[in-house]
């Protein structure tokens, strides 16, 4: 799973369903950690085994461990976060439902079945232009909006082809593990390309870059993953800046349970 063009044009200033489910802040990575969990992290169906090297393959199952292991991404249920265009949403992995609203607006759809309404301050406007056209895009929204707070968890996913690429700098100058996602036949944009940088004195994902085209030699941005809290038995960063702006995921919440009428409700819900 992956990004989609809504990446590209959110940050060039335009507002901003794995078809089916898989799936106390502290202020560092070191002062959160527990005793770790070292189950295995088996890639995906359908991940390019063949065509990914081991060196890649040891330091995403390093990030996995780092961020909580797979048995706690496995456990997670349901996500809750505020994306960088005002929208706030949740995810329930167990059963694929995807709640979004922004302001009056609300759209529920099912991951798996593509079905769903969308509500305006609390009236059901499913069936005009512009509820047909939030439902037919809740998709790509969730495939994008997932992927810009769960992208180290992915990098074994179903047609991910993941290459090492040696010794690289952060933005920062600190040195780091470059690991490079292209796709096969998979997401909404296939022909994306992604540079994950990756701390080897933390093995966190610190720093990534977007690449509208494989073949592409210059990114179209280049952003910080960082702002490490720990949320339920995960590992997660807010941190999207480029150091020049102030780009950040807020009302991060990751729980095991769903409340009742939650992933239903009409109307705007409180953030979690």
């Amino acid at each position: 799973m992956r990004t989609s063009f809504f990446a590209f044009l959110l940050l060039a200033g335009l507002g901003a369903c794995q078809s089916g489910p898989n799936e106390q802040p502290a202020t560092t990575a070191a002062a959160t950690a527990t005793a770790p969990d070292t189950a295995a992290y088996p890639a995906a169906p359908g991940f390019d085994e063949k065509g990914s090297d081991p060196r890649a393959l040891r330091l995403a199952d390093k990030v996995m461990q780092a961020m909580g292991g797979y048995r706690a991404w496995q456990q997670a249920r349901l996500f809750g976060w505020g994306f960088l265009d005002g929208s706030y949403q949740l995810w329930d992995k167990q059963t694929g439902n995807f709640r979004w609203q922004k302001d009056s607006l609300v759209a529920l759809c099912n991951l798996s079945t593509r079905q769903g309404k969308v509500y305006r301050a609390g009236q059901d406007v499913s069936a005009t232009p512009e509820g047909q056209k939030l439902l037919a895009d809740m998709y790509p929204i969730w495939v994008n909006n997932s992927w810009w707070l769960l992208m180290p968890f992915k990098l074994k996913d179903s047609g991910v082809t993941l290459t090492y690429h040696g010794v690289g700098k952060l933005m920062d100058g600190t040195l780091a593990e470059v690991l490079h996602m292209t796709f096969k036949n998979v997401g909404v944009t296939p022909d994306n390309k992604y540079e994950v940088l990756i701390n080897p004195k933390t093995n966190l994902v610190e720093e990534w870059a977007f690449f509208p085209k494989a073949t592409d030699a210059q990114p179209a941005f280049r952003r910080r993953w960082a702002g490490y809290q720990r949320y339920g038995q995960l590992l997660l960063a807010t941190d999207r800046t480029d150091g020049k702006d102030s780009r950040a995921l807020g009302h991060v919440s990751v729980t095991q349970q769903v409340p009742a009428g939650l992933m239903q409700n009409p109307k705007p819900v409180a953030k979690l």
